[in-house]
């Protein structure tokens, strides 16, 4: 007998075949056995129109046969699921289905439950059904099916976990049967309740819905008083009925009013201590009104200069909240200036909060008054302030740093590199080949930190810093990428979002519009960052135009925290800046400079172009432990100093004041929402001792250890890799399968004929993916596309599963991270 095997149309070597006999014992007929082993890179080196295959034919004297044909296929299993299972709330007895979709592998993955960790029998539990298409389904759920689902799928290379699923079965709370009816009262009503117990909610649930109680009259409207019928009372009667109400209600009010004097008079005294006199008596209601200020008596001790009359014609007004935005205004609104009574002035306060201001005891003020309104800008007049004291905490103005660029650089040649600004968000990479051979170049990259040269036109809004990167006169043979992070919430539907660029002449001039068509240059829009390919140095921007009041800035919300000049208060100052590493950066430097610690971990705001200001204030202050100053409790900021706020941290101050030294803890909320949109809550838990103070952390340290990557080490994807790759998809596929399939798999799905125009398509493709993926731990995004592409270009699975690996480890290694 001849048996020898054809694999892909062609015979395979005698030598590759392994023969073994053996003899049947029922029939008693000898038996021959062939074998051949298929390796995996012959597998991956094999190009055809079908999967790698294998055939069997055996032959004698009698005639051939030939053994169906047997496909040897790589085995894999993605790593993402499909469909991970989603959380249920549902009612006891109700039905629960769980979805789960393992990911594409083969062989196909088998599908495993888990509820708590623990794996599911349904052989066991008849209630519960998990051969349907890898579904998990209850049909009828009881409390002990609460518990956090996950579903697992396995074969041959891994296993795969999906999402944690959390599944709650709750008992609907339902009213009691309703009460007999109660007997006819003398109004002739009659009333019956009920009580929400069967159950009564616990555990979170919520309460019943509907009335607890009913009423109704109880004479069919034939109401009798004093034994006649309604109808028939006299006139007199009513009269003499109104007239009592009447006098009741005239009572009423004067008593309403002794108790407003006695409580202004006791208000008054108690506010004392902050040398003012209330003259409106809105205060006490909290409300939102105009007020006024008028100066303590001459003899107050706080005074400076008691001697000196009162000009009571001279007077300022102050419209808008006290939320500065610039380092003159944090040292004019410390506690030293804000808290305590100004002398010789009469203060009007015109806002939707309420504000008592001043100078303390070590600060004098010369000079007439200036009127004016605060805060607009920095054109402000102020009488000239003379500090004799110097504290940590109060720094002289002189002294303020005037900070216009951040910048830094590094030295790239033929093989490019990465250069990055610390904690900024902003990038660069020059790609392997962008400079000539034997040249090399020193790049720099700066940020603007002085006022935007660019200004706004109508409603277009700055999103981003001003990042300038050069020399301009450097020419590059391939596009770099430049990284620049934005704080647009973005969605096509609400902006229309332009990359812009300064020309020499100082004017600033659109590129495109990064939903346009272009050969000139790419932009790639990712939440957070805007990712462009770019041939020319120079200064650019992103800017935006809502186009409708959905358009969403991302705003950063923190709170900061110091002791002030006088030991017994504190000092919070809540920021509201656009959600950038660089804007945020710019307020730690500032807090860093006067003492300030983070108290809260920093939230998303997501503040909408609706024309509604923003609100923010301080709630829940322990009673007995600590007070607020008067009338700081709440403050508002006008939409469009928060829409346009871009490279001025915006912040608004509270003075808290405690009533011993003992205290050392300070809990309260910080509330900041806008109105008609979102809001947030930052919940402020610490010690006001700086060694009892537990530090959070401001940025990541993977920004901050290398400004500047040269050579290979820049780079996530090996040279030697992108080559293959390179090599395989710049060349047109019929099937499709080239560098345009690369593109969407990466999620690059628009303005395709700006590759096109490359000498290689695949490797600028592969310049934005390093670009975008900078800061990602491994290199599952590129690897889960060649996969997915695998299956015509077999050879590229090598490539995904195992030197991908290597060479993640190995940049990971290299990077510390």
């Amino acid at each position: 007998m001849q048996i020898f095997f054809k694999c892909n149309g062609e015979w395979v070597h005698q030598n590759e075949h392994v023969s073994e006999e053996s003899l049947d014992e029922s029939s008693g007929l000898k038996v021959r056995e062939v074998f051949i082993n298929v390796t995996r890179q012959q597998v991956e080196d094999f190009h055809g129109p079908e999967d790698y295959w294998c055939q069997c034919v055996a032959w004698s004297h009698l005639g051939t046969s030939k053994s169906r044909k047997a496909s040897v296929r790589i085995a894999y299993l993605r790593k993402n699921f499909e469909q991970d299972p989603q959380g249920r709330e549902v009612p006891i007895e109700g039905m629960i289905v769980l979805h789960c979709r393992p990911p594409e592998g083969v062989p196909a993955a088998e599908v495993e439950w888990l509820k708590n960790e623990e794996p599911i029998d349904s052989e066991q539990d008849e209630n519960i059904d998990t051969r349907a298409d890898h579904n998990l389904i209850i049909r009828q759920a009881r409390l002990s099916d609460s518990g956090n689902y996950t579903c697992m799928a396995a074969n041959i290379v891994a296993k795969r976990r999906s999402l944690s699923a959390t599944v709650v079965v709750y008992v609907d709370g339902s009213w009691e049967v309703w009460s007999e009816w109660s007997v006819c009262s003398p109004e002739c009503e009659h009333l019956r309740i009920r009580e929400c117990t069967a159950p009564p909610p616990r555990n979170g649930g919520k309460f019943c819905e509907g009335l607890s109680q009913e009423s109704e009259n109880c004479t069919d409207g034939l109401c009798i008083l004093d034994k006649k019928p309604l109808h028939e009372i006299k006139p007199q009667s009513i009269e003499n009925a109104s007239d009592i109400a009447l006098y009741s209600g005239l009572g009423a009010a004067v008593v309403a009013v002794a108790v407003l004097v006695i409580g202004v008079t006791l208000y008054r005294r108690s506010q004392s201590d902050y040398g003012v006199d209330v003259i409106d008596s809105s205060a006490l209601t909290g409300g939102f009104q105009t007020f006024n200020f008028k100066t303590v008596r001459q003899g107050n001790s706080l005074l400076l200069n008691s001697s000196m009359q009162p000009d009571l014609t001279v007077s300022r007004t102050y419209s808008g909240p006290i939320c500065l935005q610039d380092p003159l205004d944090k040292e004019l609104m410390t506690e030293a200036s804000l808290f305590n009574p100004l002398s010789d002035i009469k203060v009007k306060v015109q806002s939707s909060f309420m504000v008592s201001l001043g100078v303390s005891e070590r600060a004098e003020y010369h000079g007439k008054n200036h009127s004016g309104t605060f805060p607009h800008g920095n054109n402000r007049s102020f009488s000239t302030m003379h500090p004799r004291n110097k504290t940590p905490y109060i720094q002289n103005l002189s002294s303020l740093p005037t900070r216009t660029e951040l910048r830094t650089t590094g030295v790239f040649g033929h093989l490019g590199g990465r250069l990055v600004m610390p904690n900024t968000g902003v990038s660069l990479l020059i790609p392997h080949g962008a400079i000539p051979e034997e040249n090399s170049w020193e790049i720099y990259m700066s940020i603007n930190q002085g006022e935007p040269s660019l200004q706004s036109d109508g409603s277009e809004v700055l999103l981003s810093p001003e990042v300038t990167c050069g020399p301009p006169d450097m020419i590059v043979t391939t596009p770099f990428a430049l990284t620049i992070p934005h704080c647009a919430d973005v969605s096509s539907e609400h902006w229309n979002i332009h990359l812009k660029k300064r020309t020499q002449q100082g004017k600033w001039e659109e590129v495109m519009s990064v939903e346009d068509e272009s050969t000139s240059c790419y932009c790639l829009l990712d939440p957070f960052a805007c990712h462009v390919l770019l041939d020319s140095f120079g200064t650019y921007a992103l800017t935006g135009e809502p186009i409708t009041d959905c358009a969403v800035k991302q705003l950063k919300v923190a709170v900061f925290g110091c002791m002030s000049c006088n030991s017994l208060d504190y000092n919070l100052r809540v920021y509201c800046v656009d959600n950038t590493p660089w804007a945020f950066q710019e307020v730690v430097s500032d807090e860093r400079h006067q003492g300030g610690q983070l108290l809260e971990e920093p939230k998303l705001l997501h503040f909408k172009g609706n024309t509604f200001s923003l609100q923010i204030s301080v709630l829940d202050i322990p009673p007995f432990l600590w007070r607020i100053k008067p009338f700081t409790a709440c403050q508002e900021v006008p939409f469009s100093r928060v829409w346009c706020s871009n490279w001025q941290p915006l912040h608004c101050a509270f003075s808290l004041e405690r009533y011993t030294p003992t205290t050392t803890q300070l809990s309260c909320k910080i509330c900041i929402r806008q109105l008609k949109g979102h809001e947030q809550i930052l919940q402020v838990q610490t010690s006001i001792l700086e060694s009892e103070r537990e530090t959070i952390t401001f940025f990541a340290q993977e920004d901050s250890t290398f400004p500047a990557q040269t050579g290979p080490k820049a780079f996530k994807i090996p040279y030697s890799i992108r080559q293959r790759i390179c090599a395989t998809f710049d060349t047109p596929n019929a099937k499709g399968k080239d560098w345009q399939m690369l593109a969407q798999k990466n999620s690059i799905n628009r303005n395709l004929s700006y590759f096109a125009t490359q000498s290689s398509p695949s490797a600028v493709i592969l310049n934005l993916w390093e670009a975008r993926h900078q800061h990602d731990g491994d290199l599952d995004s590129l690897a889960c596309a060649l996969e997915e592409i695998g299956r015509t270009h077999t050879k590229l699975s090598n490539i995904a599963e195992s030197q991908l690996d290597e060479a993640d480890f190995n940049y990971s290694r290299q990077n510390g991270l």
